[in-house]
């Protein structure tokens, strides 16, 4: 079996955003197996031979590999550039940079942090699909490739072979995300806590866009969160919720909403898919037990939720991060 760490190899273009290029160096390289060793090999390269890139800050960056890198990727990362993003002109790449995606191998996992995803646009890989960008640019970019399927409101997209991220601290989360989808919850939860930053946000969760903040001397929603996550294995209804903050429903629902993107229920089906797949991933409890923790009631009813989330069932899910263990499947397939 090939132990090697999977490869990713991360494009610095002209005017690249040093932050979006620090992503990928700084949550792939904490993930680390068992035993302490790198699941991840991340270098970074240019569509030159090496040398300095420009950055769109007041210094440049020394890339130490040339395009030939690109095609060694297992997965290919193309952060954010103030030159080939919303400034790409007519959506046409420069020769140089056609020439360095051409050595990407076919079936490489690409990845667009922020505008980056002007690049994979240009170059037709997001003909098709759905994708997102960051907000501020969501119009232009799909004025300018009406072919691919733009959704300003999330952070981030997977769509399989190919993720898209909206602006900035979003592609933290899509690439926390990606080490959750290749190594499970805990590997991800490790990263997250090594870096001081969000295990989780999901993909779905609205980007905050002219989100009003609340009115600090007013009543926050936390309590009733935390109250819920005690007890996501018992039936929550929302005046039992609303009633933590002493608040009416309406009220709670609002401000809920403005302090989270999410409703009080939404809310509460992504905490239990979580609660569900740590369970799943952790434990060799049946699916039936995960199902009453999790607060699904049944293995059906989970079927469905994490299906809905992640495509499969929940003797899949498990299958795929506890390979050669011996659990009970209970009857969820």
């Amino acid at each position: 079996m090939d132990s090697r760490p999977h490869r990713v190899v991360v494009l610095a273009l002209d005017g690249v955003l040093p932050f979006e290029l620090a992503i990928p160096q700084r949550i792939f390289g904490m993930a680390r197996d068992e035993r302490g060793r790198p699941l991840y090999e991340v270098v970074t390269c240019s569509v030159r031979p090496p040398g300095p890139v420009r950055t769109d800050a007041d210094f440049a960056v020394l890339v130490g590999h040339g395009p030939e890198a690109l095609a060694t990727a297992d997965t290919v990362v193309v952060p954010a550039s103030d030159e080939l993003g919303p400034a790409l002109g007519e959506g046409r790449l420069t020769d140089e940079l056609t020439a360095a995606l051409a050595r990407i191998r076919p079936g490489t996992r690409l990845v667009a942090v922020c505008t980056g995803g002007y690049v994979l646009a240009a170059a037709g890989l997001l003909d098709g699909r759905p994708a997102t960008t960051h907000w501020a640019y969501a119009e232009h970019f799909q004025q300018l490739f009406p072919a691919v399927r733009v959704d300003a409101d999330v952070l981030f997209v997977d769509d399989g072979d190919v993720l898209t991220s909206a602006g900035v601290a979003a592609g933290v989360d899509l690439c926390v995300h990606i080490v959750r989808r290749d190594h499970g919850t805990g590997v991800a939860n490790d990263v997250a806590r090594r870096t001081v930053v969000p295990p989780h946000r999901d993909g779905g969760q609205a980007q905050y866009i002219e989100r009003p903040v609340p009115d600090p001397r007013q009543s926050s929603t936390t309590r009733a969160r935390a109250w819920a996550l005690a007890r996501l294995h018992e039936p929550i209804q929302l005046r039992d919720m609303a009633a933590q903050e002493a608040m009416s429903v309406r009220t709670f629902t609002r401000r809920f909403r403005e302090e989270s993107g999410l409703s009080p229920g939404q809310w509460l089906t992504q905490q239990r898919v979580e609660r569900a797949r740590h369970l799943l991933e952790s434990t060799g409890l049946s699916v039936d037990r995960v199902a009453r923790d999790a607060g699904f009631g049944t293995a059906q009813s989970m079927r469905q939720h994490l299906q809905g989330v992640l495509g499969v069932t929940p003797t899949a899910y498990r299958r795929t991060f506890r390979a050669g263990d011996a659990v009970s499947t209970g009857c969820g397939e």
